[in-house]
């Protein structure tokens, strides 16, 4: 009998790929696994048992990532189960930023009570939100993962010249990425070609500020930007000074914040790239067949924090180690089984940056008896035998 702790309300879609083997629910102890959406697990202590949390959803700010890889904690993320739900408001955001319909809906309220009237006020007073069609103009897609691609394919799809820049362009994305969009190497071309750029890279030291007063100066005059991603990307500060120079048309951000909002040209939107019912479904069933596969066979897919690692099953019994990246430690690991005396049916083994991970099949009723000598050597962080 395994245990899930759930840290969310978490779609029953999604929990309904545990079978009967499964206790799941938020007051669950000493839990086998995890399911979390936005709480934040910075402050939990985590049990002995905790083998691994998953993450549904693509972002794992709220998760103590370099904690739990200490612990020997498996944690895993969803990415691109929210995709086409984050697509569809970064084509509302595009259309809402050019179109100024929300300060045109805003303004046909205040004609309440003018009666007969309203109709030649609305006719007078329409001119003032106007605004261009997104059809025949640049966007400029920078990261091209499961949500940029399908952004930068949709907007082809309306008629917008598309140019994407992924230094980490995977084969996946690649072969899913429109023929029409013109794939570029430096970003810099974005900045001086596009009309609207929208941004889909994680918050790293590296890509923090991405848009700031430098890249701003190199954009198009009227540029609109569009970040779905994380705040952090853009400077606010400089985002302002732009808006309020004319240098940037509008700001659509899903991520309020104090400094952004009521800002003339900024639509602030309260997070919702990923609020929908499919996209809950779809990201709480990833994640509980993330963690049924890691629980059950030892497999790792979508971590953050470990490699990637899935080995058909071979053997009665397989063993699952966890440890450091450091020489010589296969060469360790193996000989416990020669000193026993079983023998190695199937063996798989990844790094990522300082740890590993090795599966070792076998046919022995010694698997216990050796995941017990494993423990034994320096750098490892936990073995388990399924």
């Amino acid at each position: 009998m395994y245990k899930i702790k759930t840290y969310n309300k978490i779609s029953k879609i999604g929990l309904d790929f545990f079978d009967d083997k499964y206790t799941i629910g938020e007051e669950v102890e000493n839990a086998d696994g995890a399911i979390v959406r936005s709480a934040s697990l910075h402050e939990v202590e985590f049990p002995a048992t905790l083998k691994a949390i998953a993450r549904a959803g693509a972002g794992t700010n709220n998760i103590p990532i370099e904690r739990c890889s200490e612990q020997g904690i498996v944690v895993f993320n969803t990415p691109g189960a929210n995709a086409n739900a984050v697509k569809e408001l970064v084509i509302a955001g595009m259309l809402i930023s050019s179109r100024r319909v929300i300060s045109g809906i805003e303004w046909a309220k205040t004609l309440k009570g003018n009666g007969a009237e309203v109709g030649k006020m609305v006719e007078k007073g329409k001119s003032a939100f106007g605004g261009p069609e997104i059809k025949g103009k640049s966007l400029g897609v920078i990261g091209l993962g499961a949500i940029g691609v399908m952004v930068a394919n949709a907007a082809n799809s309306l008629g917008m010249k598309v140019y994407g820049y992924d230094p980490y362009l995977s084969v996946k994305s690649a072969w899913n990425l429109t023929h029409n969009a013109v794939h570029i190497q430096d970003i810099n071309e974005i900045f001086e070609n596009c009309d609207y750029i929208t941004i889909h890279v994680p918050l790293t030291d590296s890509t923090k500020n991405l848009v700031n007063a430098n890249t701003i100066a190199k954009m198009k005059d009227g540029v609109r930007i569009l970040n779905f991603a994380r705040g952090g990307l853009v400077n606010n500060d400089d985002l302002k000074a732009a808006l309020e120079s004319g240098k940037v048309a509008a700001y659509v951000t899903d991520f309020p914040s104090d400094e952004v909002i009521g800002v003339d040209g900024v639509i602030a939107i309260p997070h919702l790239g990923a609020s929908t019912p499919e996209s809950e479904d779809n990201c709480a069933g990833m994640a509980s067949k993330e963690l049924i596969d890691y629980i059950e066979n030892g497999n790792i897919v979508n971590s953050v924090n470990f490699p990637e690692v899935t080995m058909p099953r071979s053997g009665d019994h397989r063993i699952c180690v966890i440890h450091k990246n450091i020489p010589n430690m296969l060469t360790a690991i193996t000989s416990v089984f020669a000193k026993d005396n079983v023998n190695i049916e199937n063996l798989l083994n990844k790094s990522r940056g300082d740890y590993a991970y090795t599966l070792l099949d076998v046919s022995s009723d010694n698997a216990d008896t050796v995941a017990e000598d494993i423990e034994k050597i320096e750098g490892i962080i936990k073995v388990r035998v399924i």
